[in-house]
């Protein structure tokens, strides 16, 4: 709507002109690579791996069935690219590299395992890469993954490549969805895994940014990894978010589930350490205005009608200082959840707001939010109403944690 396509002929309109020429100009290609920069997931990083250092690094093995990945990136609902780099070739232009596929499809089952020449090629160069995951011949719409697992040989491919490198292993997970690599992450041989999504048509540029340390990875988990276990013993049909203990369902998503997860919503690392400090917080007891002669003034309630009861107190202001307390820029993610008293089956927590800084090495900010305490502090009855809980509620960022009395 806002480009005028309900306004009368495109080709009289401001936009109606607009073709690859404009897509593809330097600058929005350069806007593809930090897109695909800024999503980018650091899990795991141990004995800080990453970032790999190019004037150290002579040779990279590049392994996997995504390594050398280009219409996989852009996912699907996608338009024209105006050109691929793939994983291997952003590498490449780092460094000198050594391209195995390790498989010869995705699928990666039967014979297509192609071990041997992999293992060589990760025993002789400086550090090795394996770009594995899905794409649309494993995930797309009307083709729903019924495994949780790396496809087919792939975690085996990772498994025996990694005992063979010569040097540290990243391992890279490209996919529009999650996948239980619990082995790796439990696998000393493999320091750092990096989660990409599909990231576009300069994601193999953006790859080559994180791991060799042109940009510092900001980019945080958008849904829960659940184990395998969970795809074992939960039907795919039941989408109850609830938990219930009396089946042992363990529910859904970050603000239900109750089960081991193999990484969690929110989750991100990045080169750099932040410290954050609460500034300014909320009194410790909100007293919500309800009407005169409201039934709660008679009986004692655990909840309030925000609507019906005339819920109109002002928002809450909660401000906290973030500081990068390490060597190196960064941009990074400030989460706000809250967790409600135990009433109508309340969520664990639920995201109240998020905001991105960037700062520089020693570099301080501030990041302010606004709690609604009618609305961002309500929860959901068993009814599906709307609800505000009296009683304790906490709000937290990371460590952080502040708890106010929210009472009539």
């Amino acid at each position: 709507m806002r480009l005028g396509f309900f306004d009368g002929d495109p080709r009289k309109l401001p936009y109606g002109a607009l073709g690859p020429k404009d897509v593809c100009t330097a600058d929005n290609q350069e806007l593809a690579r930090e897109t695909a920069r800024q999503g980018i997931v650091l899990l795991k990083n141990d004995k800080k791996t990453l970032p790999l250092d190019p004037n150290s690094i002579k040779s990279l093995a590049v392994i996997g069935p995504n390594a050398n990945a280009t219409r996989t990136m852009i996912g699907n609902y996608e338009g024209n690219p105006c050109k691929y780099t793939s994983p291997l070739q952003g590498l490449s232009a780092c460094v000198s590299t050594v391209y195995q596929a390790g498989c010869q499809d995705l699928a990666c089952a039967g014979n297509s395992l192609q071990l041997d020449a992999a293992k060589e090629a990760a025993a002789v160069a400086d550090a090795t890469v394996l770009v594995v995951g899905a794409g649309q011949s494993i995930e797309t719409e009307s083709l729903d993954r019924v495994s949780l697992l790396l496809p087919g040989q792939q975690t085996q491919l990772v498994t025996e490549v990694a005992k063979a490198a010569k040097g540290p292993v990243v391992l890279v997970i490209m996919s529009g969805g999650p996948f239980d690599i619990t082995f790796a992450k439990n696998d000393d041989l493999v320091p750092s895994i990096l989660w990409v999504g599909y990231p576009g048509e300069a994601g193999g540029g953006a790859i080559a940014d994180v791991i060799f340390g042109a940009f510092n990875p900001s980019g945080r988990l958008p849904v829960t990894w659940y184990p395998q276990s969970f795809a074992d013993n939960v039907p795919m049909t039941d989408m109850r978010m609830r938990p219930d203990p009396a089946t042992g369902y363990p529910g859904r998503t970050y603000r239900f589930y109750t089960g081991e997860t193999v990484y969690n919503f929110g989750d991100g690392l990045s080169y750099t350490s932040f410290e954050h400090r609460l500034v300014q917080a909320p009194a410790k007891t909100v007293s919500i205005a309800l009407e005169e002669g409201h039934e709660c003034y008679s009986r004692e309630c655990e909840s309030v009608d925000p609507i019906g009861s005339r819920c109109l107190n002002p928002a809450l202001d909660v401000q906290l200082s973030v500081r990068n307390a390490g060597g190196v820029a960064g941009g990074h993610t400030v989460f706000l959840f809250f967790t409600p008293p135990s009433v109508h089956n309340a969520p664990r927590k639920h995201l109240l707001g998020f905001e991105k800084v960037f700062l520089g090495a020693g570099g301080e900010g501030r990041v302010a939010f606004s709690v609604d305490v009618c609305r961002d502090l309500s929860v959901v009855d068993e009814l599906g109403n709307r609800k505000v809980a009296l009683g304790t509620h906490t709000l937290h960022v990371g460590s952080l944690k502040h708890s106010l009395n929210v009472e009539i």
